[in-house]
């Protein structure tokens, strides 16, 4: 199918998000930033997978983009319950103080 966009600029534009995503998770201690580095990454394989299914004029793969949204939704409101109760026990969400939710 012809793109005015090659498929080429998306797997670039993809890796790059992902890859900033990797760096984020890697490198920052605030809970809330890693978490929305890793949803980064994750909206980075959906370009990937919108990209490929609109290359082969298929639309299956934007049919399970639907379904992969949904349950980032579920992860982002589980996600922040659980931060928003680590920031009422410790009164920060920096991962190297973790170590206090012990049981």
């Amino acid at each position: 199918m012809l793109s005015a966009v090659p498929i080429e600029h998306y797997i670039l534009l993809s890796s790059l998000l992902f890859s900033i995503g990797v760096l984020g998770v890697l490198f920052r201690r605030n809970a809330i930033i890693i978490f929305m580095c890793i949803e980064l990454m994750l909206n980075a394989v959906n370009l990937l997978l919108v990209a490929y299914s609109n290359y082969h004029g298929d639309a299956a793969g934007q049919i399970l983009l639907f379904f992969i949204m949904a349950v980032a939704a579920a992860e982002v409101a589980v996600g922040l319950a659980i931060l928003t109760m680590i920031y009422r026990n410790t009164g920060s969400v920096d991962i190297n103080f973790l170590n206090r939710l012990k049981w």
